[in-house]
């Protein structure tokens, strides 16, 4: 947003460019390396549940009844 606010008050389209080029860099530095500070409280997941249904064949399966309009 202050890209856009920078670059429309002085009429430049380049540096609203150059600005929001700098944010998305400054975010990504802040954000994707591994940092302790983020890895301090790591979230506990739910353990891989294996899915204990088999698949049906066609001629197991009830045929679907559409409800009459």
């Amino acid at each position: 947003i202050i890209g856009f606010i920078y670059g429309y008050i002085t009429e430049q389209f380049g540096w609203t460019v150059y600005i929001v080029m700098a944010g998305f860099a400054l975010s990504c530095l802040l954000t994707l390396p591994p940092w302790p500070m983020y890895r301090r409280n790591p979230l506990k997941w739910l353990p891989v549940q294996e899915s204990g249904t088999e698949e049906k064949k066609p001629a197991d399966r009830k045929p679907k009844r559409h409800a009459k309009s």
